[in-house]
């Protein structure tokens, strides 16, 4: 009987396989692929409500949509009778509006010349804001200054109200008055949030059209291409 066990024990050894150190080792943990994050959709805001238009800022306005004048390129409407600003983008979507400070005197011509001139140089029916269709970028004015030239020929360009300045232009911005809005030597000064928050981003690479409604000659003279639109297009 116990020569039969110990034959079994025997088979036992030489049938078991050999140990080893895996057989004691920890089991690997598989680890799941990690799942990539969907990309986050941008959400776009929505247009800005914009004030009730004067037919001028309708036609151009309706020109511009209809025709693609902008060529893809944000654009801007500045309104000098309304003292207003209307910014767009690429699109045509309105994304700003809001109150501009304009030249001192009334006229939609700019004074040959006048480019070259210090400001104390400027005599007071010089100081107009021209009207009419601009490409207007970015560049460098007088003390290294950022601005958006609209017609650098003639100094005319849009930025912020200079700090330092003597004729209450923050006060004149504020005030619900058209009339006190005419200060400037014929740039056009816009609201912080508008510029830093719109037209930068807007303009900074490629630049864009500004167009400026004019306060005595008539629109057509401005903007020749409203001659084949009759005024009932306009207003929709």
């Amino acid at each position: 009987m116990i020569k039969a066990l110990v034959a079994l024990a025997g088979l036992a050894l030489v049938a078991s396989p050999p140990m080893t150190d895996d057989a004691f080792a920890a089991p690997v943990k598989i680890k799941a692929a990690k799942k990539k994050a969907a990309p986050r959709k941008k959400v776009e805001a929505p247009p800005v409500e914009l004030p009730p238009l004067t037919l001028a800022a309708q036609r151009v306005t309706s020109w511009v949509a209809d025709s693609g004048d902008n060529h893809s390129l944000p654009y801007i409407v500045i309104d000098k009778p309304a003292a207003t600003i209307f910014v767009y983008d690429a699109s045509g979507k309105p994304v700003a509006t809001g109150p501009v400070l304009i030249g001192i005197a009334e006229g939609d011509e700019a004074t040959p010349g006048v480019g070259t001139k210090k400001l104390s140089e400027i005599g007071p029916a010089e100081k107009t804001t021209p009207a009419g269709r601009y490409l207007a970028k970015f560049g460098r004015a007088a003390g290294n200054t950022k601005v958006l030239w609209v017609d650098y020929a003639t100094s005319v360009a849009i930025h912020t109200i200079p700090s330092g300045n003597k004729e209450n232009r923050t006060k004149r911005m504020l005030s619900p008055e058209i009339d006190d809005n005419r200060v400037t030597y014929g740039c056009i000064n816009v609201p912080k949030a508008i510029y830093n928050g719109k037209i930068a981003q807007l303009f900074g690479k490629k630049g864009g059209y500004v167009y400026i409604l004019p306060d005595t000659k008539p629109l057509e003279s401005a903007f020749p291409p409203l001659h084949a639109r009759p005024v009932t297009e306009a207003v929709r």
